[in-house]
């Protein structure tokens, strides 16, 4: 089993994590530099974690020089990726405002 991803970079980000939906493609901000193959060792190693296995079994497909890539992920269906990725981005923080919502 394999799924196969669609992403935006935004390399030199404060830190590395999903922003949401770019299209059909996610939007992912990566806190290393576009310099030496640095972002994409960060990209890959972020979505090892995300998916739970092993570096090797992340590659990106396409887009290697590119912001738009597509990574193919083995050892995770398209569905369980796409939960763990929505898992990943964790709670909102709270804005710190005690002021009631406008609605």
């Amino acid at each position: 089993m394999k799924a196969r991803i669609s992403l935006k970079i935004s390399a030199g980000a404060r830190r590395t994590e999903f922003a949401g939906r770019f299209g059909s493609s996610w939007k992912l901000r990566v806190a290393a530099p576009p310099v030496d193959g640095k972002a994409n060792d960060a990209i890959i190693r972020f979505l090892a974690a995300v998916a739970s296995v092993p570096l090797s079994s992340v590659r990106i497909v396409s887009g290697y020089t590119a912001t738009i890539k597509v990574l193919e992920i083995e050892g995770i269906d398209p569905d369980s990726l796409d939960r763990a990725i929505l898992e990943s981005h964790g709670p909102r923080p709270h804005s710190g405002s005690a002021a009631p919502r406008k609605t």
